[in-house]
């Protein structure tokens, strides 16, 4: 006998969207389609969230908030990956929208593989990864002819010396890069000794940038040995990047 299959939901790919590093036309015209095209959008909140009316019809539209704040309120990974799957499954359009680039310490490929593993399908649009756009909107090149053949995106949010830490701090000062560091701030003191403590010179520059590609957007220029100092004496908060390397010293 033929079962029906009047009644079971057609299944759209759930579409893993890279927002950008904050400012709302740093989006890709790819991931902007996504969101117009959605029925149920799952927002971090970093990215063009704040400003998601000027990318699609917010009325039109499910918005779930589903931020990690920084110290604060969190949705856990496996409540965004509930989320994903329940709608997905009930027919409805999915966009997840990330922050950034979602495989750049975004947790996309954790929410692929539960999709995968709930046998749905998935599209990833790569997004602007603030490790080197928002450097770059502050007049800081990640690399630079004669200067740097090499940079390193690094997630700071566990300091040097953290069990949990996956890091190398001495190998990552041997090797000359420019170290592009995001989630740092908390740790930038005890990063900024590390990688002094590798072997990079206490003056080699500096450039912070918080707040990047948004309204506001602050930029400090120091040296690693002041780096801590200049962290805590401005008061510098969450999302921000911190770049170590000759490149933060260059100048127009």
């Amino acid at each position: 006998m033929t079962m029906s299959t009047a009644n079971t939901p057609q299944i759209h790919p759930v579409v893993l969207v890279g927002g950008g590093p904050g400012a709302w036309d740093l989006i890709t015209v790819r991931g902007m389609y996504a969101l117009q095209n959605a029925d149920v959008i799952l927002a971090d909140h970093l990215g063009p969230t704040q400003d998601l009316h000027k990318l699609c019809d917010v009325d039109a539209k499910e918005v779930i908030d589903v931020s990690k704040l920084p110290y604060q309120r969190q949705t856990s990974q496996e409540k965004i990956n509930e989320l994903l799957i329940e709608h997905a499954r009930a027919g409805r359009k999915v966009a997840r929208l990330k922050g950034g680039d979602p495989y750049v310490f975004g947790r996309g490929f954790e929410e692929v593989q539960a999709l995968a593993a709930a046998s749905l399908p998935v599209e990833v649009i790569p997004g602007v990864t603030s490790a080197v756009s928002v450097p770059a909107l502050a007049g800081v090149p990640v690399t630079h002819r004669g200067v740097v053949h090499a940079f390193t995106v690094v997630s700071g949010h566990l300091p040097p010396g953290h069990p949990k830490s996956l890091l190398d701090w001495g190998a990552l000062a041997q090797s000359g890069a420019t170290l592009s560091i995001i989630m740092g701030v908390k740790n930038a003191r005890a990063i900024a000794q590390a990688v002094q403590d590798g072997g990079r010179s206490p003056q080699t520059p500096v450039a912070f940038i918080q707040e990047g590609t948004m309204e506001g957007e602050r930029t400090f220029r120091c040296t690693l040995g002041s780096l801590g100092e200049t962290v805590e004496s401005a008061t510098i908060a969450p999302p921000a990047v911190f770049v170590i390397g000759d490149v933060a010293g260059l100048t127009t």
